[in-house]
Parts: C-alpha cells; structure tokens; sequence
C-alpha cells in the first residue's frame, strides 16, 4: 500500500439522524491536527453560518474547503435557477464565515446528482466540479459503529490501485473514533493522506 493516496473528505451539514454527538466536529479536526493529516470540508452554507468558529478552524488548520449547498437539498429536485441560488448562496455564506472561495469544489448532498449531466453542466457554469468518493463507510447510519466503518474504509482501500476519495460525516458521535483507527492503520502501511485536488490531478 505505499503508493495508496487517500482523500479523506468531510460533509459538514446538519444532523439529520440520530447519533450526532455535540462537539464531534471539533474532535475531528484535533484527531487531523494530530496525525498531522490534511482533509478536504465540503461546508453546507447554513452550517458554516451555525458554526462560524469552526468553519474558520477548517481553513486554519490548513484543509481544503469545497461547497456542499446552502439548504442540503438534492440536487436533482431542484430547477437550473435553483441549483444558481442554493450553490451561490452556500459560496457566499463560506466566503463570509471562513474567508476563502471554496470553487471549485463541489459535492452534491446525498451525491444525487453526480451523474445527472443537467446538474453538473449547471455545476460547471458556476465554476464548480462535483467531488463524489469510491468509499462511503456508512457513518450516518443509525448502526453504525466506530469499527466497522473504520473497517469499510480500510477493507475498501484494499481493493483501489492508487488514490480514492472517502467520504465521512462531520456529525456522527463515532466519526472521531473510526477517523483514528483509519489514520493509524494506513499510515503504519505506508498510505499518505491528501486533499481531493490532489486525488484528483487539479487544483
């Protein structure tokens, strides 16, 4: 595994199902800065408006900050106008909280609309790209366990060449817990962690 390059990407929303855990969001930035580790925040707009301190944190510590909407609506659900509106306000309200643009980093919510050529062209007008990820361990389900998506993440890196974009969750109580587990299995393996622009040869 010593040329395995991991994305680790956040979605930093709102709960949305049980298991959120107050403070989560801070644990996990300490567990980054600790191993040293740089992370790429998709920031919903309304949550960086919540959590202004720590929107700002993301961009202190160094991570890459892409967009991941203003409202948490699917993508697919909405009108060319409001994909314009939802995406331009969710930028806006980064640019004001954490001071950086996060184009041109895009991740739809639910990942509804990343093979919808309609969303993406509208993605691509505002300067975007969609950001998807080839491992989605499941930390938002209800039964999740610190564990087992440390153990998805790691069994399904197994199986990637060279470089994959994870996907986690800013608010799930055992984020934390599994984000140590995955960061020192790897690195003792020889992986080195990454942002998506890296991943993905752009930026």
């Amino acid at each position: 595994m010593s040329e395995l390059r991991v994305a680790l990407t956040f979605d930093a929303e709102h709960p949305s199902r049980e298991g959120h855990r107050p403070g989560t969001e801070t644990e996990i930035l300490d567990v980054l800065h600790r191993a040293g580790a740089r992370g790429t925040f998709f920031l919903q707009g309304r949550w960086a408006s919540a959590h202004p301190s720590i929107a700002r944190r993301v961009v202190e510590d160094g991570h890459l900050v892409g967009n991941h909407s203003h409202h948490h609506a699917p993508m697919t659900l909405l009108t060319a106008e409001g994909i314009r509106t939802d995406v331009e306000r969710a930028e806006e309200r980064i640019g004001e909280v954490a001071g950086v643009d996060p184009r041109p980093w895009f991740r739809c919510p639910f990942g509804a609309g990343a093979d919808d050529p309609s969303v993406l062209t509208g993605l691509r007008d505002l300067g975007y790209q969609n950001v998807h990820w080839a491992i989605d361990p499941g930390d938002w389900r209800e039964s999740a366990t610190a564990d087992g998506v440390a153990s998805a993440v790691i069994d399904g890196l197994r199986s990637v060449p060279e470089g994959a974009v994870v996907v986690f969750h800013t608010w799930p109580g055992g984020t934390p817990d599994a984000l140590r587990t995955v960061l020192g299995r790897l690195r003792a393996e020889g992986a080195t962690f990454v942002t998506v622009s890296e991943v993905l040869d752009a930026g």
